[in-house]
């Protein structure tokens, strides 16, 4: 039996609420430092619809979000810069994708637009509407409606996106330059590190914005690494663009440090791992090594 979108009479508030507000931005009552923080991945609002015809449970959908770090970088308001959330789940739509990263078998009918049938992402279940959620678990129990891919591109990642934009050229009108952290969290696993800095090996950002973060995080005792396992995803290619004044850096903390995984809960070290991330928050907005006009970035006097 084929799967269809659902009607557009159905009532699910959670979709209309969705619908009505994508995205939510909080803002400083006066920005007063160069950086854009955005989080992707931290949506946790699921429209029944979307639940019915997964094959999956609520927490094991939940699994796939980087729970609670928007409480983690909420911080940075109060410090002066804006904080882009995106409300939906990222086992709805995953905005850190480009747009053409669809994976055609999953659904029934042709897209009406281009798609990359050579991304690694797609292939690996997690494209733009991930097939998958953690350790490659299938979300779906039947086909989607090439609509349904249409919809949910229209009315969540175009509006994420035209957000984080007008974020960044404001910024950068306003300061000469624009710093985006683009804010997410990992799995936990062997050996793995507290963070890891992602600057697509130093395409995205001038090398002393990564140092920046890598020093205010190894202030607060974390364990820093840079660009390994993940060197930054969509996000960070699209908006980093040192040559233009525009600087991405993708930040990613290890979930065991702040969570329960499984029962997607906050761990009993959350509220010491949230001033901490605050902490080191708040020395890299007070980096003031890339200024509007130079060649080559300097660091800052410590």
């Amino acid at each position: 039996m084929k799967q269809h979108a659902a009607p557009r009479n159905q009532h699910d508030p959670v979709l209309e609420s969705l619908r009505a507000e994508p995205v939510r931005v909080a803002r400083p009552v006066r920005q007063t430092v160069p950086f854009v923080f955005a989080s992707p991945h931290s949506g946790r609002l699921y429209p029944a619809r979307f639940v019915e015809r997964s094959r999956l449970g609520p927490t094991a959908l939940r699994r796939s979000e980087d729970a609670f770090v928007d409480e983690l970088f909420a911080p940075v308001v109060e410090l002066g810069a804006p904080l882009l959330l995106a409300r939906f789940p990222r086992a709805y739509l995953d905005a850190n994708r480009a747009p053409a990263e669809l994976d055609v078998a999953m659904f029934d009918g042709v897209l009406p637009f281009a798609v990359d049938r050579t991304s690694p992402r797609v292939h690996a279940g997690l494209g733009i509407i991930p097939r998958v959620v953690r350790e490659g678990v299938e979300i779906y129990r039947e086909k989607l409606s090439a609509r349904d891919a249409e919809e949910r591109i229209q009315n969540f990642y175009l509006p994420y996106h035209a957000h984080l934009e007008r974020l960044v050229v404001d910024t950068r009108s306003r300061f000469g330059i624009a710093i985006v952290i683009d804010c997410h969290s990992m799995p936990s696993a062997a050996a793995a590190p507290d963070i890891v800095l992602g600057d697509r090996l130093g395409l995205a950002a001038v090398p002393q914005v990564t140092y920046a973060a890598e020093c205010a995080f190894a202030r607060q005792g974390f364990a820093v690494v840079r660009n390994t396992p993940y060197a930054g995803g969509h996000t960070t290619q699209l908006y980093g663009r040192p040559g233009g004044s525009v600087h991405a850096l993708q930040i990613e903390i290890n979930r065991a440090l702040y969570m329960d995984e499984d029962r997607v809960e906050r761990g009993i070290r959350f509220a010491e791992i949230r001033r901490r991330v605050a902490a080191a928050l708040r020395d890299l907005i007070a980096f003031r090594g890339v200024e509007s006009g130079e060649t080559g970035a300097r660091i800052a006097a410590e």
